[in-house]
Order: C-alpha cells, then structure tokens, then sequence
C-alpha cells in the first residue's frame, strides 16, 4: 500500500437511538434515513464500528488498515510511542430530540480491568441548543454512595442532580465519573476518548418500540461516580485566525478557532489533528490541491501533514494530542 498524504474524511457511522431525531441531515446534511438517528460517528476505531476513508486515493481503506501500515504517519510520533497502534479519540456528532439517560463513564484503570477499555473522558460543544435547553451534569452538592442509591431506589434522582440551561456555544468538559445527560432539543459535537463503556442510571423509564425498557448498570456504576460537585463548563477567546484553547488534558486539546479569511499552518509530525466544522464553509490548501469542506464535515489531518492553509469563514473546532 502507498500512502498518499491528504486531508481524510470517513463514511458517517449512523446510530438510530430511542432519543434521537433529524437534525444530522437537516442541520449536517447526514445522509439519514429514520427519524430517530441520535449519533453521527464521524472518526472511530472501536471495534464494530471502524471508520473507512470515503474519497481520494485512499476510499475503501479502514482506519485501522491506514494505522497499521503507517502508524507514525498517521497517528504521528508522540501519538504513537504512547498508544501504539491504536487510534485514541472518538469523534461524533449527536442530536438528541429527548432527553438521553443519565449516566456515567468509568475512568482508565477500572475500564481497564472491567472491559480492557480506555475509559471515557469527554467534551461537548453546544452546536445548537432549542429555547429552554438544558443538561444534566454532576450533583448540585457533594453527595454519597448512600444518598445516591437512597434517591435512586425513591425516583427523585432528579433532585440531587445540577441541571444547567445552554447555548449554542457553551462548551463542557466531564471527567471520567462524572454523572451526566444531554438534554432534548441540543446537538453536540462529542470528543471523547475511544470507548464505547456506558454505565446508564436511569431511563426516564422509556421503553423502546416493542415495549423494553433499556438496561441500567446501576451496580456497575458504584465505584465509577464521582459524588462531589463538579465544574465543567469552560469559558473560552474566539479571537479571529487563531487558536483558542477550550480544553486541555492528558487526552486532547480542543481550540476553537474563528476562521476569516486565510490562515497558514505549520505544525510538528508528533500527533495528527482533527478539524471538526461546526459553521461556515472552508477549504484546505495542500501540495497546491484544494479541499473544500462545510457544516459538518469532519477531517482528520495525518501527522506527516505539517505544512497547509486554511481559508475561508467558519466555527472550526481544532483538536490533537500534545
């Protein structure tokens, strides 16, 4: 296999989920097909749902085909020496037309031990938020095991739980344990760390099309929350043309960056990044080729791909592994 170097896209990985709805393809042009389509993963390697380049020389190859013949390349060198062969981050788009269930990610050591997983660090950027929106995030004061299952058993979960109104904008940032739900009316571009482990606690006790409720881990969950109030919304500049720093952790930086215009891009072949359009059109200028790219599109840059520009007007979401 020869490895041209480009700008890669994915063929979306569309999940019909019990709170999804249409806003992938009326608001991100997915090409969907029900009404209920919660998730657009856009960039994954979990096992089962393995992207696969959709253009250019490359269309048809899996990710993980890519990576395993050229893994410094593509993943780049820091990436590489610290996660081998495996593509770290999970990228995703989510509209959720209701309420998702509440729930909580283990973190990497009980992942590990559990379901020999990364565990699920993660951000949400608020693309679009209808009026009233809201999330579930964290415990509105530090609680307990105790007070926990005691309110569990009761139905007033609810109660203990920090509710927060959103925008579109607003970004947040929930460290492994931290219990939490998207609410109805939002789409979110997700970062997260690759993973699929989701301990759910409580279904709002919905029931699928032929009458099932969904299953909880509600043991499971025990040990993964973290009961002390949190704080995850994070501030963040939106100066123009350059890099604004959103999230910052062991896992991935996030910058926002307001594009007008044209920017230069210079940057060092450890690690790969991933450019998430969330408004606006532009294109990319490489090897005197033009990529053009719009509202949700997503694009992972090879780590080989040091030298490039950007031009146009939009709400790019930039993000690597430092």
């Amino acid at each position: 296999m020869k490895f041209d170097i480009y700008p890669l896209q994915f063929d979306p990985i569309l999940k019909d989920r019990i709170w999804g709805g249409e806003k992938l393809k009326t608001e991100l042009n997915k090409p969907i097909t029900s009404n209920i389509t919660g998730e657009s993963w856009e960039i994954s390697t979990v096992e089962g749902d393995v992207s696969v380049i959709s253009k250019g020389t490359l269309k048809g190859i899996s990710l993980n085909e890519l990576i395993d013949n050229f893994p410094n390349e593509v993943l780049g060198t820091s990436v590489f020496d610290q996660f081998g062969k495996q593509f770290p981050l999970l990228f995703k788009y989510l509209d959720a037309k209701t309420d998702l269930s509440i729930q909580v990610h283990p973190n990497d050591e009980l992942a590990k031990k559990r379901h020999n997983s990364f565990g699920k660090t993660e951000m949400w950027y608020i693309m679009q938020a209808d009026e009233g929106s809201r999330i579930i995030v964290g415990f509105k004061d530090n609680s307990n095991a105790e007070e926990y299952v005691s309110h569990l058993e009761n139905n007033t979960l609810l109660t203990i739980l920090d509710e927060v109104k959103v925008k579109t904008g607003d970004v947040f940032f929930l460290e492994t344990g931290t219990v939490h739900a998207i609410g109805a009316g939002l789409l979110v571009a997700e970062i997260q760390q690759t993973s699929d482990i989701t301990y759910r606690l409580y279904d709002f006790d919905r029931v699928d099309s032929e009458g099932n409720k969904r299953e909880l881990h509600v043991e499971l969950a025990l040990d993964a929350i973290n009961y002390n109030k949190v704080e995850t919304q994070k501030g963040y500049s939106k100066e123009v043309n350059v890099s604004n720093e959103m999230v910052n952790c062991p896992y991935f930086t996030t910058n926002y960056l307001n594009l007008s215009g044209e920017l230069k891009v210079s940057k060092s072949a450890s690690s790969f990044t991933v450019y998430m359009c969330t408004d606006g059109d532009f294109q990319i200028d490489y090897n005197q080729v033009q990529y053009q790219y719009s509202k949700g599109d997503t694009i992972l840059i090879p780590a080989a791909m040091t030298d490039f520009s950007l031009t146009g007007n939009a709400i790019v979401l930039e993000i690597y592994i430092s």
